[in-house]
């Protein structure tokens, strides 16, 4: 019998402002390191263009990726490999940082609906990966396959797969799994994942019981972070729940982090930033 992962702790995200003066809720960052690889989450959503117009312009990033999930609005990207172009609701874009790209990240203004919704996902790179040839893609929500289980319960799945349906994304050196999973009234959701990845989930809309052995509802705008485990258990009650479940496997190395930019020691760390303003940062 599976071992049911019972929850650590759960956190309610903060507001803080970020980039240009992007108004944004954070749902973990710097200070927490229990759930390696990953490194940050932010939530952003407004109906008020003065909170995210200002976007992120022009910034570097070294040794991790981004992971953008955009359910509602567009947001324009561009960076130094040329790649550019707009990211819409249901789209995600994976970027590897790897060595070092620079890039920007501008929200665009819609009239008719001002509406601006969305996550970013930072996740670490090992050392031996810290300095790969950086990559960029561009999945549609098109390409991201939708699983009905239960009848009750919709899942979308970016990274990872459900009942042998696999994400678009594959090939990354932490094997994560990044799903979006919807469960109306009354339902029950059941997902294994390996023993040794770090797992949370972070409520959209709704509320809904992430630990099979309470009866604490857990609603919007909430991490829920793990305990080790072969097996995930949500119940819905009363009310849907629409929630992001995401797992990954440790790197278990040093972390010296400033700012966008990510190593294993404060001496790389240095480097990338004295690279940076000598404008040597691009190696590919």
């Amino acid at each position: 019998m599976s071992k049911i992962r019972e929850v650590r702790v759960t956190k309610k995200s903060r507001s803080i402002i970020e980039g240009a003066g992007v108004r944004l809720k954070r749902a973990f960052g710097y200070a927490d390191t229990t759930l390696d690889p990953f490194l940050l989450l932010d939530d952003f959503h407004s109906d008020d263009p003065n909170d995210y117009l200002a976007g992120f312009p022009w910034h570097p990033h070294r040794g991790i990726e981004t992971i953008t999930y955009m359910l509602h609005g567009q947001v324009e990207h561009g960076d130094s490999m040329d790649n550019s172009g707009v990211i819409g609701a249901g789209d995600v874009q994976w970027m590897t940082a790897g060595s070092g790209i620079i890039h920007q990240e501008m929200p665009k203004k819609n009239v008719n609906d001002p509406v601006l919704a969305g996550f970013q996902l930072w996740a670490n790179l090992p050392a031996s990966h810290k300095m790969m040839t950086p990559r960029y893609r561009d999945i549609t929500k098109e390409q991201i396959p939708e699983v009905i289980v239960n009848d009750n319960v919709r899942v979308k799945i970016i990274c990872g797969q459900i009942n042998g349906v696999k994400g678009p994304v594959q090939d990354i050196i932490t094997n994560p799994e990044y799903l979006d999973i919807s469960m109306d009234t009354n339902s029950e959701f059941k997902h294994s994942i390996n023993n040794t990845h770090n797992v949370f989930a972070y409520v959209i809309e709704g509320e809904a019981i992430f630990d099979s052995s309470k009866d604490t509802l857990v609603n919007v705008e909430n991490l829920v972070i793990y305990r080790d485990g072969e097996e995930v258990v949500v119940r819905s009650k009363e009310m849907p729940v629409r929630f992001l479940l995401i797992s990954g496997k440790p790197i278990g190395e040093p972390v010296v982090w400033r700012g966008p930019i990510v190593m294993n020691t404060e001496e790389e760390l240095k480097i990338a930033f004295r690279e940076y303003s000598q404008g040597t940062f691009i190696k590919n």
